[in-house]
């Protein structure tokens, strides 16, 4: 999509991607191996009572959905951040993440070289249980960059 495209008050829908035992564990035995996260008998003797992603995780997976459904393309170009961040409920193999995004604002950057959005990222399970809401700005080149 072009900047062009992200209107205030549009939904997006970036589509879904399942989450495995496996890729669950291999994720987070390199980037966040609690407990919790990697060990099924420990996992299931916590308060999660079993497996659960990384919240890391699910926002990387939140991130290839909306590249590969979204941002692929585009003239996407950098990100200044993120103002909120919430993990509302574990994720669990066997749950599939849909990704909408929701543009709350779009202008002109006050150089003219930018287009800014600001938009909300929600993921939900298949049965509906948000997992994950961000915050988001991203910037969209309107200026050729200097070669």
């Amino acid at each position: 999509m072009k900047f062009e495209e992200f209107t205030p008050g549009r939904v997006i829908d970036a589509g879904a991607a399942p989450v495995t035992e496996a890729a669950l564990i291999e994720f987070a035995r390199q980037w966040d191996p609690q407990l919790f996260h990697i060990d099924r008998t420990a996992a299931e003797r916590s308060r999660w009572q079993g497996l659960i992603a990384s919240g890391w995780h699910t926002c990387a997976i939140a991130m290839r959905l909306a590249v590969d459904n979204v941002l692929r393309g585009s003239n996407a170009s950098a990100s200044p951040g993120i103002d909120e961040l919430r993990w509302h409920a574990p994720v669990r193999a066997g749950d599939v993440l849909r990704l909408t995004l929701h543009v709350l604002e779009s202008r002109v950057s006050s150089s003219g070289q930018y287009g800014v959005v600001r938009w909300r990222w929600e993921v939900h399970t298949q049965a509906q249980t948000k997992v994950l809401t961000l915050l988001a700005t991203s910037l969209f080149d309107l200026v050729e960059p200097a070669t």
